[in-house]
């Protein structure tokens, strides 16, 4: 098989992999060839529509585990093939100079010993820092069950490192993926965010930069959404969990897509897609607008509802905030109002230091008016009567706000959460 036929295999079978960024790193310019910033970089775009600036390709799609949701699992009748080292690093620096790409993602199928698979990520990450002296972006996947020696001597080439966890339950992990170990992938992440920490601490101290920072963009992790029962509320106080004990920058969520036939998977219509972006929102009150796991659902709420914004749903829950006077709230209070974001919050505390905020000056400070006047007061004095409860759920709707994101951006019963953090 020629480059190009392996190229676009292997490019295919990384689509499904979601956790994978283009920005976040602080490794400064090598004095070699590119460099990974902190800020965005020029985005490119796959054929199933994600935006990425990497090339984005499996070492090899061969794989050992039989996972019931991957398209690369041992018993799935696809072509198969592998990339050795150097012809990934031509990939890389040709795309590179052709302006295709900022950097590498490099994921592997399980093809032997994870120690080897893990060697073989590390020297292609190896060759591109020390040989062709390449200070763009890399991101390499961990493979859970490999030494901690070699996740260490990853995380000194690459910006990002992900160990892809997939499912939010031991039991689901156990009954769709039995070859996987949830205990393997979760020593995997704690002791990558060990070392992070490590780093940061060394760099503190030390001179900065004065030694190589370890995974400077910190870990990321995948989760599967619709292939097994588990509920909103198992997903997001995993996230949390996630979060707050394992120093994860990102968790990723990728709505199940029906590649194979399995008694065991779901028979979906289409991906839940939906469900999808719920969560995706319901992370970014986690990461940014100060939200717990438990206030998102609570223990009488299985799923984020389809209609409704997760922070909106909150609302609705505890009138009793609201309303949320901006010329006293505290910036957490406005972080809690429908339609006010990080920065129109920002831009709230700021602008009031200097002058009284009048109603008619927040769309103009990035508020969405159209949601956060239900539950915004001036001075005491509420910007709207909020109508009764069904009326206002209808009015803070995905049909009525028509698409407006500036508030931010299942089963009977679900296993509840089986991994230790201990």
């Amino acid at each position: 098989m020629d480059l190009g036929d392996k190229l676009e295999l292997l490019a295919a079978s990384a689509r499904y992999d979601a956790s994978c960024a283009s920005s976040g790193s602080s490794r400064r310019p090598s004095g070699g060839l590119g460099a990974g910033s902190p800020a965005g970089v020029c985005h490119s775009w796959t054929g199933d529509g994600r935006c990425v600036s990497l090339l984005k390709v499996l070492y090899s799609n061969s794989c050992r585990k039989d996972c019931a949701y991957c398209a690369n699992r041992s018993s799935a009748d696809v072509p198969r093939a592998s990339f050795v080292p150097e012809e990934l690093v031509r990939l890389t620096i040709s795309f590179y100079k052709r302006n295709y790409i900022e950097g590498l993602f490099l994921s592997s199928g399980v093809f032997a010993d994870p120690d080897i698979v893990m060697e073989r990520l590390i020297d292609v990450a190896r060759i591109l820092r020390q040989r062709e002296r390449f200070g763009g972006y890399i991101h390499l996947k961990a493979i859970p069950g490999c030494g901690d020696a070699l996740l260490r001597k990853a995380g000194l080439y690459a910006d990002r490192l992900s160990a892809n966890i997939e499912l939010p339950t031991a039991s689901s992990l156990a009954r769709l993926a039995p070859e996987k170990s949830g205990a393997e992938i979760l020593g995997a992440m704690r002791f990558m965010g060990q070392a992070e920490a490590e780093s940061r601490e060394d760099s503190r101290r030390a001179q900065r930069y004065a030694a190589p920072r370890f995974a400077p963009a910190g870990q990321s992790t995948q989760l599967v959404i619709g292939a097994s029962p588990d509920d909103d509320r198992t997903i997001i106080r995993l996230a949390g969990a996630l979060y707050g004990r394992l120093g994860l920058r990102r968790v990723y969520y990728s709505a199940f897509v029906p590649v194979s036939s399995d008694p065991r998977l779901p028979l979906l219509r289409s991906p839940p897609l939906v469900r999808e972006h719920r969560l995706y929102q319901a992370d970014w009150l986690l990461r940014f607008y100060g939200f717990k796991a438990e206030e998102i659902l609570g223990e009488s709420e299985a799923n984020l509802p389809s209609d409704l914004d997760p922070k909106s749903a909150w609302a609705l829950r505890h009138p009793e905030f609201f309303p949320v006077d901006i010329a006293t709230a505290e910036y957490s209070e406005l972080l809690r109002v429908p339609g006010v974001g990080v920065t129109g919050a920002g831009r709230i505390i700021s602008t009031r230091r200097a002058r009284r905020i009048k109603p008619e000056d927040l769309p103009k400070l990035g508020i969405a008016l159209k949601r956060a006047k239900w539950f915004l007061a001036s001075n005491g004095r509420p910007l709207e009567a909020a109508p009764e409860l069904d009326r206002l759920k209808l009015l803070l709707s995905d049909a009525s706000c028509d698409g407006d994101s500036a508030s931010i951006r299942a089963p009977e019963s679900a296993p509840q959460l089986e991994f230790s953090f201990a």
